[in-house]
């Protein structure tokens, strides 16, 4: 069955921010607990515990993001295209950084050296801190409209740096990203941890719960400020991909314009506001797992949040309003569309219900007594 390309198209977009959440909420706690490593962890026993709190899932959650960026190639080649070339030092950045992350799990525990494993500790913080930081700055810059534009032929041009993306609201989005995962990482470490780094995963809850939902509301209130993006022309749903067939008008305030429209908008980001206090109550009476599905909520709401206001832009433009991408003008055929759908149909459940039976196999806690034990096999 061949769906309306419109459809597709609306599906698709969903596709990709179901895609993100999932990468926020599994390989996110990842990148928290590399960034919480060397400051939870005292000594190196108490390392490995963190370390092995994550290390049988840490690879299977990186499935994630590694089909979010497989789906944005097949399903937005446009805006594929446009990320990777316009934020290519970025990305390339984020990529190094997370050559860390497999080589330090592999060799960190190879040899019994303090130094060697000190280096590797902090490899793995990089490994962490880097990739939550920049997604959030790229984010951002999404917000604000990135500085590219089409010629008549469809070449892209970016005219932006890196250290142009390193502006305040930019990186204000990014301490939102890193943030938030932190939390994530921590209560995820509530859970798997008990005694010393149990307490001190606590209070990295309570620091990075608060310094998320702060951060979130100014972001909130800064997003008013800044120009948004609304397209003034017909709408077109179901046309052959064309960017430059419409025209898009940039005014401060318009990222809002969607809340105006379906006021119920609004429950979006109110109820990340509610479950991060939830995270913060949970986390507090030592309810940690359900602590868990609150933060995750949290995560959800923040790019929920984001993305509906931005809808229906992929990545604006800042200099040629009219290059902007969209959901409606950025796609791939109708039938690359539905074949890819019908696709993940099938495979989306399987990977869900493989990843949640790893989960419930590996619920329990990870002690110091289990590090000693299995000294030759544990990270």
């Amino acid at each position: 069955m061949i769906m309306d390309y419109d459809t597709l198209r609306i599906i698709w977009w969903l596709f990709l921010g179901l895609l993100l959440i999932g990468f926020a909420i599994t390989d996110g706690f990842d990148l928290g607990v590399g960034v919480l490593l060397p400051f939870l962890g005292k000594d190196d026993e108490q390392r490995r515990v963190l370390l092995n709190a994550i290390g049988p899932t840490w690879e299977g959650n990186q499935v994630w993001f590694v089909t979010g960026g497989g789906a944005l190639f097949a399903a937005w080649p446009l805006a594929y295209a446009t990320a990777f070339s316009g934020f290519y030092f970025a990305l390339l950045l984020t990529l190094f950084a997370l050559f860390f992350r497999p080589i330090g799990f592999d060799y960190r525990s190879k040899l019994h050296n303090p130094h060697w494993r000190g280096a590797w500790d902090w490899g793995l913080f990089v490994g962490g801190f880097v990739p939550a930081l920049v997604f959030g700055v790229a984010f951002g810059n999404l917000l604000q409209g990135v500085p590219f534009y089409f010629d008549g032929d469809m070449r892209s041009y970016y005219l932006g740096s890196l250290l142009g993306m390193l502006n305040p609201f930019a990186l204000l989005a990014g301490l939102i990203s890193l943030s938030m995962l932190v939390m994530q990482g921590a209560v995820f470490l509530q859970m798997k941890t008990e005694g010393v780094l149990n307490r001190r995963s606590k209070r990295a809850v309570f620091i990075a719960a608060v310094s998320t939902l702060v951060d979130f509301a100014l972001a909130g209130i800064w997003v008013t400020k800044i120009p948004g993006y609304h397209i003034s022309s017909d709408i077109v749903a179901n046309a052959v991909s064309n960017p430059l067939a419409k025209t898009v008008i940039r005014e401060p305030g318009l990222w809002l314009d969607n809340y105006a429209h379906f006021p119920l908008l609004w429950l979006l980001p109110s109820l990340t506001f509610v479950f991060g206090g939830l995270t913060l109550y949970l986390s507090r009476i030592d309810r940690p797992g359900m602590a868990f599905i609150a933060s995750s909520l949290v995560l959800a709401g923040i790019i929920l949040t984001a993305g509906f206001s931005m809808f229906p832009f992929l990545i604006p433009s800042s200099i040629s309003t009219s290059s902007s991408l969209t959901v409606w003008d950025a796609s791939s055929s109708r039938s690359t569309l539905n074949v890819m759908f019908w696709v993940t149909l099938f495979f989306l459940p399987i990977v869900v219900a493989y990843t949640s039976w790893v989960y419930r196999v590996l619920r329990g806690k990870v002690t110091v007594e289990h590090i000693r034990s299995n000294d030759h096999t544990s990270y």
